[in-house]
Parts: structure tokens; sequence; C-alpha cells
């Protein structure tokens, strides 16, 4: 008996001095927040560089690059603000597309959002062929400080540059299929003194992950959209029948690829068309490389010439894209 009521102090006076010393221990740190920045940047390297069905490197190869810092507000809201860009070869000679962007995207579940704007800058541009309008009045006086010189009879104005206000949505229901919309406001569309409307929606089909050696994926995706503009200004006048500018050409744009993914690397194979016809292309583009042909005159393309930017093209590319904190450590 006093074998057992020994045992039974001794068991008490243990367990009670362990407890003790588990709550004299220094407690534990909790860890630290994650941190709430994300750096996401990359390249590529283009057969062509085409934009909403029209080539921007006068169907030259193209290189581009971006960086674009990210902040996490939580898990479903993330702020960002970029920049990048892009070899070009337009009709005013501007050689270099500069981006500078930034924006707000929400996401919910498998639905995810995005809102912002965009500027495009387009550095080093020369003007050609200033307009007279019906009264006699010339537009476009940084045309004669440039010297005035003509390229096949088109004209285009020394500065591009134009910004952008964008909202786009994408669902993507299952590692496997992804569809999306988006909608684009220019208020001044390239320097033509009017606005423009771009309207897209596009879907993407992936294998399963399970098909796929790790770290590699195949998609097939494709997008069509829809661009509405005005008339332009007295720069763009096309006399008789548009003394003070023409209206511009709207057009449907579309394509369709495939790719391959390998870690932070991406191959797409793609081919872009547009409904315009030579004629129309011309006077969207004023291409330095239009070539002449009386099928291409019309009212708002008088001079006959016609520019093969806005039609059938096959692009091959190679992009990196890296995310600091995920793909880098």
């Amino acid at each position: 008996m006093k074998k057992i009521l020994l045992a039974t102090v001794v068991a008490v006076v243990c367990s009670t001095s362990a407890v003790l010393a588990a709550d004299m221990a220094a407690p534990i740190a909790p860890p630290p927040p994650p941190n709430p920045w994300d750096i996401a940047f990359g390249a590529g390297i283009y057969s062509d560089y085409i934009f909403r069905g029209i080539s921007q490197s006068n169907h030259k190869p193209s290189v581009n690059a971006y960086f674009e810092p990210r902040y996490n507000l939580n898990n479903n809201l993330q702020l960002y603000a970029g920049v990048g860009g892009w070899s070009i070869a337009f009709a005013n000679r501007t050689s270099g597309e500069i981006d500078i962007y930034g924006g707000i995207r929400p996401t919910f579940g498998s639905l995810a959002f995005d809102f912002g704007v965009w500027y495009y800058y387009y550095p080093g541009g020369q003007c050609f062929n200033a307009n007279l309008d019906f009264f006699g009045n010339t537009y476009g006086t940084d045309c004669f400080n440039n010297g005035n010189l003509p390229i096949t009879g088109n004209i285009i104005k020394k500065d591009l540059s134009f910004i952008e206000y964008f909202g786009k949505a994408a669902w993507t229901p299952t590692e496997t299929f992804g569809i999306g919309a988006a909608v684009y406001y220019d208020p001044d569309w390239l320097q033509f003194g009017t606005d423009g409307l771009y309207a897209s929606t596009g879907i993407k089909l992936s294998a399963p992950s399970a098909w796929m050696p790790a770290g590699t994926g195949v998609y097939v995706s494709g997008e069509i959209g829809r661009y509405w503009f005005g008339t332009a200004d007295s720069f763009y006048a096309a006399p008789p029948v548009y003394p003070f500018g023409i209206p511009l050409p709207d057009y449907t744009a579309w394509n369709v690829g495939l790719g391959l993914t390998w870690s932070v690397f991406t191959l797409d194979l793609r081919y872009y068309d547009t409904d315009l016809n030579e004629g129309e292309c011309n006077a969207l583009t004023s291409d330095f490389n239009a070539t002449y042909n009386p099928a291409n005159i019309s009212a708002i393309n008088p001079g006959g010439f016609g520019s093969k930017w806005c039609g059938q093209a096959y692009v091959a590319s190679l992009k990196a894209d890296l995310t600091w904190g995920s793909n880098v450590k």
C-alpha cells in the first residue's frame, strides 16, 4: 500500500514538473506572412509581330521583353504595373514600341478579371505628306519640318503613340479548358483623330497533365475579335469624297495555333488573318511597301496602293516567362 501511494506521488510530481517546464519554454514564433510582392519578367522572339491581325514588323522577325512587378493585396486581388518593348517597322520609320501599363486583377475561384490602362509609345517617328483640306489649309506641319518626304503617296503622322483602357475576363473551370473575353477602348487610335473599340473572345484547350511528361504541356487556342472605328481627322483627308478625313474601315481579325510548353518556355505556331482587303489595309497602315493596283482604288484609298500587312500570316514564336518567387528562387 505504501509502495502504491509513493508511486502515485512520484508520478504526479513528474507530470507537474513536465507541465511547468513546457510552460517555461520559449513560445514558438508564428511563420512570417508570405511576401506580397512578385516580379514577372520574360522575353520572346517572333517570326512576325502581329497585333490584332496587322503586322507591326513588316512581316519580319521581332523581339520583345517585359518586366512586371506585382503586389498581392490578398489571395484574390493583385495590383500590377509593367514596362515592355517590341522591335517594329512602322510607316513613319519608328523602329521600337515601348509599352507602359498597369491595373488590377481580381479573382473569384476559376474566374479571373483584369482591368487596366496601357500606353503604346512609338519614339523616333517622322511625318510624311501632309494633306490640304477642302479650304486649302495644311495639316501636319511637322511633315514640313521633316522634309515632307514621300512614301508611295501615303501619309502618316510623326507621333502615333496612344493610350488604351481595357477589361478582360477568363474562366478556367478545369486544367484542360479555358475561355475568355476582352474589350479595349482607344480614345485616339494611333493619333488618327478617332476612337477605336476592339472586342475579342478566345478559347484554349490543354492536354491533361497526366498525359504529359513532368513540366511539359500542349495546347491549342484560338481568338476572334472585331475593331470599330470612326472618322479620321483632316490630316487623313481624301478629296474629293472625304476632304475632312476618311472613315476608317472596321474589320474582323482571328488567329488559331498550337503551343508546346516546357518549364518556363513556350513554343507557339499560329495562323493569323483579317477580312480587310489590301486597299483598306493601306488606308489603316500607310504601308511603305504598298504597291499600286487599280483594283485598290476607293473613296478612302484614292491612290490605289495596297498593303499585305493585314493578310494571311504564319508566325512561330519562342518565349520565356518567369516569376520571381515561383520559377526563380
